[in-house]
């Protein structure tokens, strides 16, 4: 989909570098990766950091008004003194921190001297999934369960570092520390800069030589643990709950994933589940269809009585409002849906013999068929829709 990077600035078409440089300022500093914890800010942090990069470029911005983002795409700007290439999170920085890192009052290391959130540092661990099995009746009203899981736990030899007790990490040499090697190309398109993880210490800016003899530097052990789950109400098969921070530790000291529980809601005999709506069948005999009747019926909830009207036809749909499942992240609950299904005895006694053909000889002949009524599903789908 096709961004306005004027859009993304919050300017106007005929903005001047002033007011571009302006917009942008304040969009950065709302959502540095450093100031903001937003997972959504990183990404925002880049779409506005490019847009910048295109519009304070009269040439660029020129292409860019004329063709759109195919004029500034990855050809052009990389002959027009751009980064080249796909513009990531480590371009964003660079270009933020060349414009704004030298400016007093301590800037820089407000962000940390400009280098890369996430280059640099402990790698984050792994999430680890797990599959819960719940009964409808349990969705139905939330429960806590808890779930036996494997995860890397930090070493306890090494407190997690990755090195023998008594030694310490130290700056990698050929990164200096910054986690990152840098790569400088050229050709018939411009300089190319490409940005990528040490490959002697992983991006950690930090090298182990003496490894911990328990986790072989690594930081971690695994171990079983017991997590509590907290299910809401109104769950269905496939929901994932998410427990932040629960997951795998990461290697050497690096942050904790999270453990992504998959919910799977068992078959109950009584019930058809279609969202938040129950489906169930009911049989009724013949006089109590004719008759209409008081009848015992199971909800999720217990018990219900539910009255039958006389002259329901089998196959028609009895609606119990708000004796469905309740919404997930929403108020209220759904229905049930009662299927009356008229049941037809096969082996009669000499007594129902004898008055049913009494009953033959007044009932008359049923009406002719009205093909425009609906049919047995349709007429379930239509209860559910009413």
């Amino acid at each position: 989909m096709a961004r306005d990077y004027y859009q993304l600035l919050g300017v106007s078409r005929d903005a001047d570098d002033q007011e571009i440089k302006k917009a942008y300022r304040k969009l950065a500093m709302r959502y540095h990766p450093d100031r903001n914890d937003d997972p959504g800010a990183e990404e925002r942090f880049k779409e506005v950091t490019e847009a910048y990069e295109i519009l304070r470029d009269p040439e660029q911005r020129a292409r860019y008004d004329r063709f759109g983002e195919a004029g500034v795409g990855r050809g052009a700007r990389a002959g027009a003194g751009g980064f080249g290439g796909a513009f990531d999170l480590s371009d964003a920085f660079e270009l933020f921190m060349r414009e704004f890192g030298g400016m007093g009052g301590g800037f820089g290391e407000m962000f940390g001297g400009g280098r890369r959130r996430g280059r640099k540092g402990p790698r984050r661990g792994s999430d680890v999934k797990v599959r819960l099995s719940l009964e409808l009746t349990e969705a139905a009203t939330g429960v806590e369960k808890t779930v036996r899981v494997k995860l890397l736990e930090p070493c306890e030899r090494c407190g997690g570092s990755g090195a023998e007790p008594g030694t310490s990490r130290e700056t990698c040499p050929t990164c200096g520390g910054v986690g990152e090697v840098r790569q400088v190309q050229r050709s018939i398109l411009g300089q190319l800069v490409s940005v990528r993880p040490c490959p002697e210490c992983g991006g950690e800016g930090e090298r182990i030589s003496s490894p911990c003899q328990e986790c072989r530097g690594e930081g971690r052990t695994r171990h079983e643990r017991t997590i509590k789950v907290d299910v809401p109400a109104g769950v269905s098969s496939d929901d994932v709950l998410k427990l932040s921070g629960r997951g795998n530790a990461g290697p050497r000291g690096g942050g904790r994933g999270d453990v992504l529980v998959v919910v799977e809601v068992t078959t109950d005999p009584r019930f058809q589940r279609r969202g938040d709506d129950l489906l169930m069948d009911l049989p009724v005999t013949f006089s109590q269809a004719a008759l209409g009747a008081e009848l015992d019926v199971e909800t999720i909830d217990g018990s219900e009585r539910v009255s039958i009207p006389a002259g329901i036809q089998s196959g028609q749909a009895i609606r119990m409002r708000d004796r469905g499942m309740p919404r997930l992240r929403a108020s209220g609950r759904g229905d049930q849906i009662i299927r009356v299904r008229v049941w037809t005895p096969t082996d009669l006694s000499r007594e129902q013999r004898e008055a049913l053909e009494k009953l033959a000889e007044t009932e008359g002949q049923p009406p002719a068929p009205d093909h425009k009524e609906p049919g047995f599903w349709e007429r379930v789908k239509q209860a559910f829709t009413a």
